[in-house]
């Protein structure tokens, strides 16, 4: 990227009751912001607080009043709890209507904490590559081991190995695995988390906002899918490290993903994509695959006694949310 070349990123973090680690997050950004600043052009950051009901905009509004990052940073309150698509996008949609749009938009999960310059190379990464439209980058476990970062599309070999974890299918299905293990080097792929996710200005012009009908979950994955189809490649570059302090507001994920029944909206979101994207009859083998699949694990799981970390009533809730709620 030519030195002369100035651009303007809007960073988006969607808070819902989770201030501390939103504070924590811009924290990790206030020396990013005047580094790039300095070599890359302007920076700005808005936080969106999805009427949390408790005193998140007002903690994160005196932090960025006292401690001076009004400079870079604002609080948008927003008047109901829309989920992590209508979050982003309350501010994504009028920086994209202003008359200085932004040539790159960072969507930021508030658990998160960014390494030095992982900013920078993920913008250079994408002037690098013009047909890239999307990049994410590695994220570390609070231990620094790497997560899942970088996916495959779902489809229904994908579910039937996901649902059935047996190494003999799993390595005859290895090209459909939806997760395989985060690559050490720079690399296409299909979708990457939105914990951390830049993408440029004119995918959004080209395909449209997040589809907010998801409340949590699958939105990046549809996001990523849209792209694709309109041309876009996504990226992953783990020279960009984010450090991830997942499922703390939902606990689909990490630590507490294994102590607590799975959330209604995980299994409403992933049943809208695949209807959205499958149709009736995929998305049906889809869904059999998984279930079927993931039966057979539990009665390997039984017969070799092994200790359960699953999410609590995971077959009947995804059985009951996909074969017998009356919302279709």
């Amino acid at each position: 990227m030519e030195k002369t070349t100035r651009h303007h990123v809007l960073i988006v973090i969607v808070n819902y009751r989770t201030s501390e680690l939103a504070l924590a997050c811009l924290r990790s950004l206030e020396g990013e912001v005047k580094a790039v600043e300095s070599r890359l052009g302007r920076v700005r950051v808005v936080v969106t607080d999805n009427a949390s009901g408790d005193d998140s905009v007002t903690r994160l509004q005196e932090a960025v009043r006292d401690l001076g990052w009004n400079k870079w940073a604002s609080i948008q309150p927003l008047e109901r709890n829309g989920g992590f698509a209508y979050g982003n996008n309350a501010a994504i949609r009028p920086a994209l209507d202003s008359s200085d749009p932004p040539d790159y938009i960072w969507l930021l999960n508030p658990d998160t904490v960014v390494s030095p310059g992982a900013l920078e190379t993920l913008v250079e990464f994408l002037e690098g590559r013009p047909e890239a439209g999307i990049v994410g980058c590695r994220l570390l476990k609070p231990e620094g081991m790497p997560e899942w970062s970088a996916f495959r599309f779902p489809s229904v070999l994908g579910e039937l190995e996901n649902g059935m974890r047996l190494g003999l299918v799993s390595k005859l299905l290895a090209r459909w695995i939806v997760s395989p293990p985060a690559p050490s080097v720079t690399s296409p792929c299909d979708w990457a988390s939105g914990a951390s996710l830049l993408v440029r200005r004119v995918v959004f012009e080209a395909i449209g906002l997040l589809d907010d009908n998801f409340f949590m979950y699958f939105e990046e994955v549809d996001f990523c899918l849209r792209a694709r189809r309109a041309g876009w490649t996504c990226w992953y570059v783990p020279e960009a490290q984010v450090l991830h302090l997942a499922g703390q507001s939902s606990g689909v994920t990490g630590q507490r993903a294994q102590t607590r029944q799975r959330p209604d909206y995980w299994f409403r979101a992933r049943r809208y994509y695949f209807r959205k994207h499958f149709g009736p009859v995929r998305s049906l083998l889809a869904d059999l695959a998984w279930s079927l699949g993931f039966l057979s694990f539990r009665i390997r799981q039984r017969f070799q006694r092994q200790i359960d970390n699953e999410p609590q009533h995971l077959l009947r809730d995804f059985v009951y949310y996909n074969f017998l709620s009356v919302k279709r």
